[in-house]
């Protein structure tokens, strides 16, 4: 089975980097050999699983053929020929949010192990600044991160800066984050190729928006901004933003309808039909006097909650009485033999 990268820094399988580094810090802490002289040999093999699965899964691509074929795949290097390779997304990304989306690997995949005092260096910062750069200024190439001492002579300069992440709106329908779906986004940047050329490259990025996602959620494609010289490329965040719908408004989890009914129905009674952001009826019977305000709950018919998809927020019906403008004589008099107190 190999070990289990995640269980070993104690995060979910979707941890995002800053659960990783939050993670591993701690752990280091706590495990660093310095740290332990009495019981040394322990505390380095401690140290070295800690700083080994770090290393693993803050890279994308390490942590995405880890994800898919196991530590076995990820060392030889043998990673599994592609089932048909899908052309539809021609991007590499790696989306916290979806493990089961992924393009195929490259294959020339070679695992680069970084030395685990490098890591540690890079969290807690070197008291030799120039090796903690160097172990930081990871160079983009071939379609896999290395770290730039190695293989591309040691540049030892201050690290790269990277640039400002860029946000994007990212439009969606309630029937979408009611049901899901996959958006598939035209992206066009600029990358800088192997010779140093700049040339424009478009990509399709495919966004699977979860069930009950909500206004804000963030979705990150790293480093998918524009390459300039010397400069990480930015990371690419999609925020999601909601249109406005005909007939529910959603509150949190719960959605909102609002009904005006006549009088007559607030009084006699009326079954209210309404189709479901998923298109089916439902029918709604009102068996009791509906006072202005009134409001019924109808539970499991909201949206999906996305931490635990077969639950549901609430449909709640709020109920505005339409109240004649005038009433004739007669069904003023009609109206008080009715409803009047006379008791004759």
């Amino acid at each position: 089975m190999g070990m289990d990268y995640y269980n070993i820094l104690k995060v979910n399988r979707n941890a995002s980097d800053e659960d990783l580094k939050k993670a591993y810090r701690r752990l280091a802490m706590i495990w660093h050999p310095d740290k332990n002289p009495s019981n040394k040999r322990e505390s380095e093999a401690k140290f070295k699983q800690i700083s080994e699965a770090y290393d693993v899964l803050s890279d994308p691509q390490k942590r995405q053929i880890y994800d898919l074929y196991g530590e076995e795949a990820l060392k030889s290097g043998q990673v599994p020929p592609p089932p048909s390779a899908s052309r539809a997304a021609s991007s590499q990304f790696h989306n916290h949010h979806n493990h089961h989306n992924h393009q195929h690997p490259n294959p020339s995949f070679r695992f680069n192990p970084r030395d685990a005092e490098d890591i540690y260096a890079e969290m807690f910062g070197a008291n030799d600044a120039a090796a903690a750069a160097s172990s930081r200024s990871r160079t983009f190439k071939d379609g896999f991160f290395r770290t730039s001492t190695g293989e591309f002579g040691n540049s030892a300069s201050a690290a790269p800066r990277k640039a400002a992440a860029v946000e994007n709106a990212l439009p969606c329908s309630l029937e979408e984050l009611y049901k899901g779906a996959k958006k598939k986004m035209k992206i066009s940047r600029t990358i800088v190729d192997a010779s140093g050329k700049v040339r424009n490259v478009e990509e399709i990025l495919t966004i699977e928006v979860k069930p009950g996602w909500k206004k804000g959620t963030k979705i990150t494609f790293p480093e998918k901004g524009n390459q300039e010289p010397g400069v990480i490329p930015a990371d690419l965040i999609f925020v999601i933003d909601e249109k406005p719908h005909a007939l529910y408004i959603r509150d949190g989890n719960d959605l909102m309808v609002s009904q005006e009914i006549s009088l007559v129905e607030a009084l006699t009674g009326k079954t209210l039909e309404l189709t479901t952001l998923d298109g089916r009826e439902i029918t709604v019977p009102l068996t009791e006097i509906v006072k202005p305000g009134y409001e019924v709950v109808i539970s499991n018919e909201g949206m999906p909650i996305s931490k635990e998809p077969r639950r549901k927020g609430n449909l709640r019906i709020k109920f505005d009485v339409k109240y004649p403008s005038r009433l004739s004589t007669e069904q003023k008099s009609e109206l008080k033999r009715v409803l009047g107190g006379s008791s004759s």
